[in-house]
């Protein structure tokens, strides 16, 4: 039998998991003698090179052995009780963890070379041990997958926790499933259930999870890992890495017009987390502007740092820059001019010229929020405001669109008045990104992985859109879409006043999804438009074209097609109630 993941002497340096051959080391020449039994104290603990120098004065090849046995397997904690032979403690104390459950089946050992070491045991007591838990059926022993705890049909025994916790009746599992009641005589209260998850989700700003580049993320991985340098291992720079930053550099340059260099890109971990180091400087103080339609958790995050933000009328062309002018307590203004989140469209190239020209005026800031601008389908590419006027404009982007949220990797081109305050505020290291990640994401868009992906997952969205738009034209033509030449999501358009009902009726169809009016500026002003936000990047592909039935199903009908109202419509003499009835009198 063989007992571990690797041979006897040379080959121990792999694994070293198999007993030695019949005849002990002794048999083969030149290999290492093991400690003779002598060695071994009578108790566990202590280390194993020191007792073989201290108590037994054994010879340099011994030392050698357990230098190489302590650095080959795994930990396994054991105690070793009892005052009968090593081997007895050893095999019972294997024993009490397998049927305790501490090692479940299948779980690996470690090699009796380096668990000897470990131990303070002689190599063939521990080999010994191995070779009688297999032939009881404790353990099993294959070559090249070294020792493991065998299967077996019966569970542990439950701790006596669970088995309190444990219902034996039906209707006890009912009593503990099902949220208890507020007690007003002062008893324990549970915490009520979580509602069930929909089944179908069409909720906006998460990509297809599916589509993740797992393989070529990994490639790059491994790539990174190998030619980083020993420093990447240590604390990590606020400023980011400068392998990622060189990267952006070349790539909003090539991709999006960013006009920028390496030093004035700080490594971020999305959007949010620019706005805090934003506001921890004086680039996001007092008042700043917003278009009136935009995500409620940024202008939370505003209010809590003393922003208060003014909103800014949208239309067909963007946000109304040229009124700017009229708020004159105002130093910034954020935007989304790729991309109007979530009412879609850019933003007109006059009102970007008319938001670049109002901070150079003002001395003030355009924060620019380019959220999944490589999307886009109908149009041709609109490049970053940034590329206007580097230094009155602040670009922020990320992958949580165009790869994984999961990632938390972000950055911001800032311009070089800031970059110092940011860096003050984000401290002396980095205590957001990942280092590796960024070393990944630096390897992944310098090798061409990130712009497959790019190209890929547009046409992939593409295809998306298109069902998307075609099913509503089948089953509701009298719905309007905006808001698809680009981006993740579209914007369903609903007659006045049934935008409410929509949402609850989708709920009711199992689907998850959001009206305009969530979107709205508490402050906005002009009449409320009725929509839904359908984000058709997230269903996975087998479910997609029900979550679109069940969209189909929540939309309200056309009220062209609609019958008149009952009481425009002389009753026919079958319809008519009879004489004496209350409708009658």
């Amino acid at each position: 039998c063989h007992f571990g993941g690797g041979g006897w002497g040379r080959g121990a340096g792999r694994g070293g998991g198999g007993p030695p051959p019949p005849g002990g080391a002794r048999g083969r020449p030149g290999a290492p003698p093991p400690p003779p039994h002598g060695a071994v104290p009578g108790r566990c603990g202590g280390g194993a090179r020191e007792r073989c120098e201290i108590d037994t004065g054994v010879d340099a090849g011994v030392k050698v052995w357990v230098d190489s046995a302590e650095a080959l397997g795994s930990d396994l904690h054991l105690e070793l009780a009892g005052t009968g032979s090593r081997r007895a403690a050893l095999m019972t104390a294997l024993r009490d963890a397998i049927r305790g459950g501490r090692l479940a089946p299948g779980t690996r050992l470690p090699p009796y070379r380096s668990l000897a070491a470990d131990l303070g045991l002689a190599r063939n007591t521990v080999a010994d041990a191995y070779a009688e838990l297999v032939a009881e059926g404790w353990l099993t022993a294959r070559q090249g997958s070294g020792t493991r705890v065998a299967p077996r049909a019966d569970p542990p025994p439950p701790s006596r926790r669970t088995e309190r916790a444990k219902p034996s009746k039906p209707t006890q599992l009912k009593k503990l499933t099902q949220p208890t009641k507020p007690s007003s005589e002062g008893g324990a209260r549970r915490a009520p259930a979580r509602p069930a998850e929909p089944a179908h989700n069409l909720l906006q700003g998460q990509p297809d999870a599916a589509s993740f580049p797992r393989a070529a993320w990994l490639a790059s991985a491994r790539r990174a890992l190998t030619a980083a340098p020993n420093e990447a291992f240590g604390p990590g720079d606020p400023h980011g890495r400068p392998e990622l930053r060189r990267a952006l550099a070349d790539y909003l340059a090539r991709v999006r017009g960013v006009r920028t260099d390496a030093d004035r890109i700080v490594v971020c971990s999305g959007y949010a987390h620019a706005l805090r180091l934003l506001a921890g400087t004086g680039a996001l103080r007092g008042r700043a502007a917003v278009e009136a339609y935009g995500l409620g958790f940024h202008r939370s995050l505003l209010a809590a740092a003393g922003v208060r933000t003014v909103p800014l009328p949208l239309d067909a062309d963007g946000a109304r820059t040229e009124e700017l002018d009229s708020h004159p307590g105002v130093r910034t203004v954020l935007l989304t001019p790729a991309h109007q989140f979530p009412t879609g469209g850019p933003l007109h190239a006059r009102r970007r010229a008319a938001a670049v020209d109002w901070a150079r005026a003002r001395g003030g800031l355009v924060l620019e929020d380019d959220y999944d601008g490589e999307f886009r389908y109908d149009r041709r590419p609109v490049g970053a405001v940034q590329g206007l006027d580097p230094d009155h404009v602040l670009y922020v982007g990320s992958v949580s669109k165009s790869l994984s949220p999961a990632l938390r990797l972000g950055w911001m081109v800032l311009p070089d008045r800031l970059v110092d305050e940011v860096l003050a505020v984000k401290g002396d290291r980095e205590g957001w990104v990942s280092a590796l990640d960024q070393l990944t994401l630096a390897d992944f868009i310098e090798s061409g992985g990130y712009d497959r992906h790019i190209r890929r997952m547009r046409q992939r969205y593409r295809r998306r859109r298109d069902q998307l738009v075609a099913t509503l034209a089948e089953h509701a033509p009298h719905i309007r879409v905006s808001g698809v030449a680009a981006g993740l999501h579209a914007v369903l358009e609903l007659p006045s006043g049934t935008e409410r009902s929509a949402v609850r009726a989708a709920a009711w169809q199992g689907l998850a999804l959001e009206g305009l009016a969530d979107y709205r500026h508490p402050d906005a002003e002009g009449p409320h438009r009725d929509g839904l936000v359908v984000g058709y990047a997230t269903p996975p592909d087998h479910s997609f074209a029900g979550a679109l039935d069940a969209l189909c199903r929540a939309l309200p009908p056309d009220l062209a097609d609609a019958p008149p109202p009952a009481a425009t419509r002389p009753p026919s003499v079958a319809t008519r109630p009879p004489s004496g009835s209350p409708r009658a009198t």
